[in-house]
């Protein structure tokens, strides 16, 4: 069972114009989709005492994800332009209730919530939604935080999240595939306070360099290091380069985007001259085009039996591959110097290996309170719940 023994030894918006809320019923179903019954979840493959099911539909384009300590799940989008608030009022782990917070944004992939408001990131804007809980039915226009980044759509879709020093931390991708740029706020990840109330570019801090594209991060539950996945480059092969794992130990280090990929692969173009050993190399290469996005660490408690530290992370999957790869969630261990033990499936079967056909590709990771794991899904359009012992 080539995907999980070591699991099992693991066994673990400016416009606000159109705001609604309606129940979530087969009735009011996009096209074909329904309660469990249109999607092939029989041909995921999970660790033995994993179950996969449905925990929200009809959830078009659904992207990056925020749980409010309430239980409301705010929902982003990416080509859509909408931001969702799903709530399962019924504890019964289905949605029953969808609101449309926003739509008509400018790519609102990122979504992040603290102490009552929802902040969502557009490609050149941070949003504020106040109090949105009480809002749900009708959201007030949000508060304008900043504008300060760059305007370019190419790797122009954020993932935001608060850090453990309270700072709202947002990436800007590269404008390219493979380019140099002169402003050093491309191709970073970076941070701000959000209690200003305008955040200038001069109060953007830049935490790492060379990251390519970077659409999910989170921090070690223990020593707050910042662990992100990020997007290798195109066009140089099917196998070339790999996607990265990567961790940031101090700020300012440099991850060797567009000079060096892979840690050991100096770039045909721009790495002449340069050396590999002058950049943070990944801790864990992964497959090449796999697309690596949410991230998330094993949530003590969840699962049990965890005998190592572990990551899981969604691959949303290629594009320009001749033959197709990730669309899964893959786990790496971590032993307590913060090196890779493996690099392992957790949930695989969207993708149909002999036809090459794939019908969902897997977004983001967030926990429920009771240790569950939700995981979006922006072609299928679903939120899914995976569990363990039910």
């Amino acid at each position: 069972m080539k995907y999980f023994l070591p699991l099992l030894s693991f066994l673990f918006l400016v416009s606000c114009s159109q705001k609604s809320t309606e129940p979530i019923t087969p009735e009011t179903v996009n096209g074909t989709h329904s309660w469990d019954e249109s999607l092939p979840l029989e041909t995921i493959k999970l660790p033995e005492g994993f179950k996969i099911s449905v925990y929200a539909q009809a959830v078009e384009n659904a992207r990056s994800m925020s749980l409010s300590p309430s239980g409301t799940l705010f929902v982003g989008t990416r080509s859509k332009g909408d931001v969702y608030a799903l709530k399962d009022t019924d504890g019964d782990f289905r949605v029953d209730k969808r609101y449309t917070i926003a739509t008509g944004l400018n790519m609102p992939n990122g979504v992040a919530f603290k102490d009552g408001s929802l902040y969502v990131a557009e490609v050149d804007k941070i949003l504020r939604y106040d109090d949105i809980e009480s809002k749900l039915d009708n959201p007030e226009e949000p508060v304008l935080i900043t504008d300060a980044f760059p305007e370019d759509r190419a790797h122009g879709w954020k993932y935001i999240a608060f850090g453990p020093d309270d700072k709202l931390y947002v990436p800007v991708g590269a404008p390219c595939n493979i380019c140099e740029s002169e402003d050093p706020i491309y191709a970073s990840i970076t941070r701000f306070d959000p209690t200003k109330v305008t955040v200038s570019r001069e109060d953007i801090e830049i935490v790492a360099n060379g990251v390519r594209n970077t659409v999910g991060f989170t921090w070690h539950p223990s020593n707050n290091e910042l662990w992100f996945t990020e997007n290798g480059r195109d066009w140089m092969g099917d196998d070339m380069p790999a996607c990265e794992l990567n961790r940031v130990l101090e700020t300012g280090q440099h991850f060797g985007y567009p000079y060096c990929h892979q840690g050991d692969a100096l770039d045909p173009e721009f790495g002449n001259g340069k050396s590999c050993s002058d950049y943070i190399a990944p801790v864990q290469n992964l497959g090449a085009h796999t697309a690596p996005l949410g991230i998330e660490f094993y949530k003590t408690g969840s699962f049990p039996g965890i005998a190592t530290e572990r990551l899981l992370f969604a691959e949303h999957g290629s594009w320009n591959r001749s033959r197709k790869s990730g669309y899964r969630v893959m786990s790496v261990g971590i032993d307590t110097e913060g090196n890779s033990l493996d690099y392992v499936p957790f949930a695989e079967g969207w993708l149909d290996e002999e036809s090459d056909n794939f019908w969902g590709r897997p977004v983001d990771l967030e926990y429920l309170p009771d240790g569950s794991l939700l995981l979006s899904d922006d072609f299928a359009d679903v939120i899914y719940r995976i569990s363990y012992g039910e």
